[in-house]
C-alpha cells in the first residue's frame, strides 16, 4: 500500500466524516446548547425576578411590622388610659362610699346624742321632783306638775 493512497483515503473519510457531522450531528448539538442557553438564561432571569419579589416581600413584611408595632403600642396606651380611668372610678366609688359611711355614721351619731338628751332631761326631771320633795319634805304629784316639769326640762 501507498502511503499516498491511505492518507488521500483518510482525508476523504475525514471530510465525509466532518460532512455528516456539519449536516446531522452538529445541528442536534447546537439546538440542545441553545436550549440549555435559554433554559439558563430563564432561570437567571426567574432568579432576579424571584430577587426582586423577595425584596418587594421583606419591604412590606417590614411595613406590616411597623403597622403592628404602632397598634400594639397604640392599644398599650388605650390600656393604660383605661386602666387610670378605671382606677380614679374605683377612687370616685371609694370617695362616695366613704362619705357615705361618715354621713350614715354622723346620722347614727346625731340620733344617739339626741337619745342620751331625751333621758338626761328625763333623768334630770326625775332628780328635780325628788330633790324637790326632799326640798318641800312633801309629795309632789307628777300628773299636776307636768307642764312645769316640761319647761324645765326644755331649758336644759
Amino acid at each position: 500500500m501507498n502511503i499516498n493512497a491511505t492518507m488521500l483515503g483518510q482525508l476523504i473519510s475525514f471530510v465525509l466524516f466532518v460532512g455528516v457531522c456539519m449536516k446531522y450531528v452538529w445541528p442536534l448539538l447546537t439546538e440542545a446548547l441553545r436550549e440549555r442557553q435559554q433554559i439558563i438564561t430563564q432561570g437567571l432571569e426567574n432568579a432576579a425576578a424571584a430577587e426582586k419579589q423577595l425584596e418587594s416581600a421583606n419591604d412590606a413584611a417590614d411595613i406590616a411590622l411597623e403597622e403592628a408595632k404602632k397598634q400594639a403600642a397604640e392599644l398599650i396606651g388605650q390600656a393604660r388610659s383605661r386602666a387610670n380611668q378605671i382606677v380614679e372610678e374605683a377612687k370616685d366609688q371609694a370617695s362616695d362610699e366613704a362619705t357615705r359611711i361618715v354621713q350614715g355614721a354622723q346620722s347614727d351619731i346625731d340620733q344617739e346624742i339626741n337619745r342620751a338628751r331625751e333621758e338626761l332631761r328625763a333623768r334630770v326631771s326625775d332628780l328635780a321632783v325628788e330633790g324637790a320633795e326632799k326640798i318641800l319634805e312633801s309629795s309632789v304629784d307628777r300628773n299636776v306638775h307636768q307642764g312645769m316639769l316640761n319647761n324645765l326640762a326644755a331649758q336644759l
